[in-house]
């Protein structure tokens, strides 16, 4: 099952092959090169854990990660828990899916809607893309959706904005270019009231974690948002674009202090080899990865699932 702002809905049964489609980069760059690592070797020795550790960070798991998988590694060893070499992909494994599990946590229950969803990200992390890919996967769950562009700075993403809402079926609420984003906002939110809608999903300009005036912006519309909707916006998603790697961590670090992020989507998850920023996010950020991006077309944003994944990761 997947959890959603309104319960859970059935999980598709094919969710496990577009994964493993989608992470194939990834697991030629983790686990066949751990397999690469071990092949051969029976001792655990200072020479294999160096390989350990080359490949984890190269993967993008982070080094402060790494250093606990190594750390727990040496402690096996010396319980006698772990003998030799062979168990040490399913010891990686197993640590893998704790972290992710760990970070796991359902989104907040909505009792009325409209739910409120605010998205962030710097500029081509893959936003407005993922907004439309959220919309179509909304109304193919049964729901009704709108489209708010507060994305007022940049004309073309309320163009972009617009042509996913017509391919989701969904109405864009929209002001001219140049417009204050909470006051479109506030008309989005107040529409989507009246009209009885389930979802409001708002596109928010890219802007980089480092300027503070427009941090503030985004204050702001969450202030905006509350005061038409008490608890609202109800999920404050940030999209990284997985190819950044751990630059992309730490733009979730500061958008998360500055923004109140509930969830990460992770973009372009298939174009990268360096997947393990998962792990590093849910890791060094407590935050549920909310949704994976696979591909170009609607269907390719995936809920994100820990078990599914690992098991995507180290299955053939």
């Amino acid at each position: 099952m997947i959890q959603t702002l309104f319960g859970s809905v059935e999980q598709e049964p094919s969710l496990l092959e577009r994964l493993k489609s989608g992470v194939e980069k990834t697991r030629a760059g983790l686990v066949s090169a751990l397999e690469d690592a071990l092949q051969g070797k029976k001792e655990i020795d200072a020479e294999l854990l160096d390989e350990l550790e080359s490949t984890l960070i190269a993967a993008d798991i982070g080094v402060r990660t790494t250093d606990e998988i190594l750390e727990r590694i040496r402690q096996s060893v010396e319980r006698r828990q772990l003998g030799d070499a062979a168990g040490l992909k399913g010891l990686i494994r197993e640590q893998l899916l704790e972290i992710l599990q760990a970070s796991e946590r359902a989104p907040a229950r909505v009792a009325e809607p409209p739910a409120v969803i605010l998205v962030v990200g710097v500029n081509g992390s893959g936003k407005t893309t993922t907004i439309g890919k959220l919309a179509q996967r909304f109304r193919n769950e049964g729901r009704s959706v709108l489209l708010c562009a507060a994305d007022t700075f940049r004309a073309a993403a309320i163009e972009q904005l617009e042509i996913w809402g017509q391919r989701a079926g969904a109405e864009v609420i929209r002001q001219p270019g140049g417009s204050d984003p909470s006051a479109v906002l506030f008309d989005a939110v107040q529409a989507a009231r009246a009209r009885k809608m389930d979802y409001v999903i708002v596109d928010t300009a890219g802007r980089l974690q480092t300027k503070e005036n427009l941090m503030a912006e985004l204050q702001k519309m969450t202030r905006t948002a509350a005061k038409v909707i008490p608890g609202a916006p109800h999920e404050v998603l940030l999209v990284l674009d997985a190819t950044t790697g751990q630059n992309g961590l730490e733009q979730a670090r500061k958008f998360t202090e500055t923004s109140g992020v509930t969830g990460i989507v992770l973009a372009k998850l298939d174009g990268t080899a360096k997947g393990g920023i998962v792990v590093a996010i849910a890791r060094e950020l407590n935050l549920p990865i909310r949704y994976v991006g696979v591909g170009e077309k609607a269907e390719d944003l995936l809920p994100f699932d820990a078990e599914k994944f690992i098991e995507s990761l180290f299955e053939t």
